[in-house]
């Protein structure tokens, strides 16, 4: 028996299909998909089955010292040990074993580890490797035509990414927790490539806080040409003769502007016309991709998600590369000539093919493992094949493609300037002559700016002037693609990681927003590490170790010698934070506390901070506890995250509350709990009202959740949950039949959805119920929302038709990369 192992199931399934001519059957083992056919079974990881950790007896924080985690010895264990056992239960089967996991660094890993999972139950079975960087039947049969050997060096640089990784983010994150007293779920985490990143979004923060804006003016014509009218701006020549248009002297500007007005006419004084060449750009990698992504609202992370499902069904090539030159062997008119006829795609491949020369464009990187980012010509079906998100990203692959293979674009220039006396007006006009590549690429700005021929000495007519007033701005913070683009010219991190450090910033709370804004604790740590251990957040120690991690590849060195230097980088780091310990600790402690600052506590005046109890449950307690035993209650849900907004009335800071990845706004807690108490009357509760005549309210709870429960709580504890947004409205006009219950009506103010008609809260609960009994989730019984968009609704807090009915459409928007607030209104109003 043959046993092929890829890096996940949905390759699996993919080559299976492929190599079997889409015969093969599916069976489960350990509650492991196997593929099976004739003499061959392949399975599929789930990425790394080991892992790297430290012996159990060093896992006791409080009796390990961190530094002496430094030269602890390195283990490898199962981490997901259903799919190692069925991986040695095959094994010991096979007489030839095929590995074709991923092909790069970590794909090279993750075939090592299944290399010695094969040998520890099967020694001589002859081992092959396969590489490919599309899963497509041309590339899987030639790869597996033509076996390989695994390259043990490139498997040891990712192996010996790992260990550093383990030693240094263990070793820093126990020290500075332990320093902080801060442990459990909320230690403060460190390490080698995240920290760094941290401090680039930190050092931008600090020039943002510390940037001081100056007061500039600027000044606009509307000049005229017969019935036209163009805009032109006012600038002088500065001290060295280049051309300025803000005025820094507000004096100056009036003057100008008095001038301006009082003329009638401008003289044109010079006509420049040119012609600009417009390049298509390169071919996609990594770091270009998820930028382009990220201009059509997507994630670094669910961007290269997307991108890795497309490449594991076939529509597309590896998404890790660095490459930007297209190999040898691609036939670009072979490749465009796959999607003639195609409805949306088939048009521009076309036009394409029409041209004489097709000479796709070349960058600045070429490597020899992945090829750029491209179609496979492999086409899939919308709505069927992928998702709108899916569709989306697969579009914007095809035409960076088609746009590499399209001729340049050409654009007309024209510069008019117009003198008023002494002063002189300048109007640039833009025109594309020729769209080249924009023709089939439609992401960049093609805007046209249209200013009319004139000649010089023409007499033009002056219309309105004005005076702007402004202010320098300060830079911008990073957004998620800028910065990863940033993280790649310095060598911090690699092309597989990147977007995955980003992502731990978000989950431990160092980050928040989009673009990431660093958070008390943020800072915090990057000031530590600077005070007493530079090395913590340098970007020359990571970016000197990505070096080295590559000469392990070439094999001009040893994991052994790398992972020894690290180690000593380390010891260094930790003399130098030998003696900070407690000082270290009490900045950190205070940074803590910061980021949990509500206000002033209305009994005792110290500071109000969101605490969580020990059942794990969020809350707002005074810091003056035992003292002082203030409390308010937070939502029962999510992870409470302070707004720079506040309550005017209790000078409290409001709460937004963090579910999955989705927010909604819980305000101000003392507000909330001001609010709480019973309703109007509702109808009779269904549990008491024969024997106690119990009747059904509306309720608020000093949490800010509401529900229809019952008047004698707590004897009688029966209720029915309500929306948290909207206003709750009884509507006695209507009375349910079976439960005599007045309908509610849930009205949202600020926002032009109409109002949502629960009818009985205790039918709307039981229809509820059934929906999700007959339907997981229920969200796809709803038209346009298939199983993927479904997942990803649940992933950010959606997790019912009800909960969508709810939700804020801008705020879905925002949580859910893709999905825009008008397709949320058009489920809502579906629903």
């Amino acid at each position: 028996m043959e046993l092929i192992i890829t890096e996940k199931d949905n390759a699996a399934r993919r080559i299976a299909d492929i190599l079997s001519g889409e015969s093969a059957s599916a069976e489960r083992e350990n509650g492991v998909n196997v593929y099976k056919w004739g003499g061959k079974r392949c399975v599929g990881l789930s990425g790394h089955v080991v892992g790297v950790d430290f012996p159990p007896e060093y896992n006791d924080w409080r009796d390990v010292e961190p530094h002496e985690l430094i030269d602890a010895s390195i283990q490898k264990t199962p981490t997901k040990e259903n799919i190692v056992a069925t991986l040695r239960l095959l094994s010991r089967k096979a007489d030839r074993v095929t590995i074709a996991t991923d092909y790069d660094r970590e794909g090279e890993l993750i075939g090592k580890e299944a290399y010695e999972l094969v040998r520890e139950v099967n020694d001589d079975v002859p081992i092959d490797r396969v590489r490919f960087s599309s899963i497509t039947q041309r590339e899987v049969t030639e790869a597996f035509d033509n076996p390989d050997d695994l390259d043990f060096d490139l498997a040891a640089a990712g192996e010996a990414r790992q260990i550093i990784d383990l030693v240094w983010g263990a070793a820093l994150t126990r020290y500075l927790s332990l320093a902080a007293r801060q442990l459990g779920d909320d230690f403060i985490s460190v390490g080698r490539v995240q920290s760094p990143t941290l401090k680039l979004i930190v050092d931008r923060e600090r020039e943002i806080e510390a940037f001081d804006p100056e007061d500039y003016w600027e000044l606009f014509a509307d000049l005229g040409k017969d019935d036209e009218e163009f805009e032109a701006q006012y600038y002088y020549l500065d001290e060295d003769g280049n051309e300025a248009e803000r005025v820094w002297d507000e004096a100056t500007a009036e003057s100008v502007y008095e001038e301006l007005q009082e003329a009638s006419t401008a003289t044109v004084s010079d006509v420049d016309r040119r012609t600009r060449t417009d390049t298509p750009p390169a071919p996609f990698n990594t770091t270009q991709f998820i930028r382009a992504a990220s201009s059509l609202g997507y994630s670094a992370k669910r961007a290269m998600s997307i991108a890795e499902d497309l490449y594991t069904a076939g529509y597309i090539t590896y998404p890790r590369t660095d490459n930007t030159v297209y190999p040898d062997d691609l036939d670009p008119e072979e490749l465009l000539d796959d999607f003639v006829g195609h409805s949306e795609l088939g048009e521009s491949a076309e036009d394409l093919l029409d041209l004489e020369d097709i000479e796709p464009t070349r960058g600045e990187n070429e490597t020899t493992d992945h090829p750029p980012i491209h179609p496979t010509g492999e086409i899939p079906v919308r709505g069927s094949d992928v998702d709108d998100d899916e569709w989306e990203v697969y579009e914007l692959v095809v035409r960076r493609f088609y746009a590499t293979c399209a001729e340049p674009a050409k654009w007309e220039h024209l510069k008019v300037v117009a003198d008023i006396g002494e002063h002189t007006l300048k109007a640039n006009g833009k025109r594309l002559v020729d769209p080249g590549y924009h023709a089939v690429y439609p992401y960049y700005n093609t805007s046209e700016n249209h200013v009319p021929d004139v000649s010089v000495g023409e007499d033009l007519a002056i219309g309105e002037v004005r005076f702007e007033a402004k202010q320098t701005q300060p830079p911008r913070r990073y957004g998620q693609s800028r910065l990863i683009e940033t993280m790649e010219k310095m060598g911090i991190g690699t092309k597989a990681t990147r977007h995955e450090t980003l992502e731990k910033l978000y989950d431990r709370g160092y980050v928040e927003s989009d673009p990431p804004r660093p958070t008390q604790l943020a800072k915090a740590v990057v000031e530590a590490a600077e005070n007493y251990a530079d090395h913590i957040v340098s970007e020359d120690m990571t970016a000197q170790l990505e070096k080295d991690m590559d000469r392990i590849a070439s094999g001009e060195v040893s994991l052994e010698d790398v992972t020894d230097e690290s180690r000593e980088m380390l010891e260094q780091v930790f003399a130098e934070l030998r003696d900070s310990r407690e000082e270290i600790g009490d900045h950190l402690q205070k940074s803590l506390k910061a980021d949990k600052q509500l206000g002033p506590c209305p009994e005792s005046g110290h500071q109000l901070l969101v605490r969580r109890s020990r059942r794990g449950s969020y809350f707002v307690g005074c810091d003056g506890y035992p003292d002082c035993e203030f409390t308010l209650p937070l939502p029962s849900t999510g992870k409470p995250l302070i707004m720079d907004e506040t309550c005017e009335e209790h000078e409290m800071h409001e709460v937004k509350m963090l579910a999955g990845r989705q927010t909604f706004v819980h305000g101000c807690p003392m507000c909330k709990a001001d609010a709480a108490g019973e309703g109007p009357a509702v109808g009779p509760c269904p549990e008491c009202h024969e024997e106690h005549d119990g009747e059904l309210r509306v309720k608020t709870l000093r949490n800010g959740s509401r529900l229809v429960g019952c008047s004698r709580y707590p004897d009688c504890d029966y209720s029915v949950p309500l929306p948290r947004r909207g206003n709750v409205v009884v509507i006695e006009d209507e009375v349910c039949d079976e439960h005599g219950a007045f309908s509610i009506h849930v009205e949202y103010e600020d926002s032009d959805r109409d109002p949502w008609e629960l009818g009985c809260p205790i039918c709307n609960y039981r229809e509820y119920q059934a929906r999700e009994s007959d339907s997981g989730t229920g969200l796809e019984a709803l038209e346009g929302i298939g199983a993927k968009t479904a997942e990803k609704l649940k992933e950010a807090g959606i997790e019912s038709v009800d909960d969508l009915k709810e939700a804020d459409p801008d705020e879905v928007a925002g949580a859910v990369q893709g999905v825009s607030a008008d397709r949320v209104r058009g489920w809502q109003a579906n629903a």
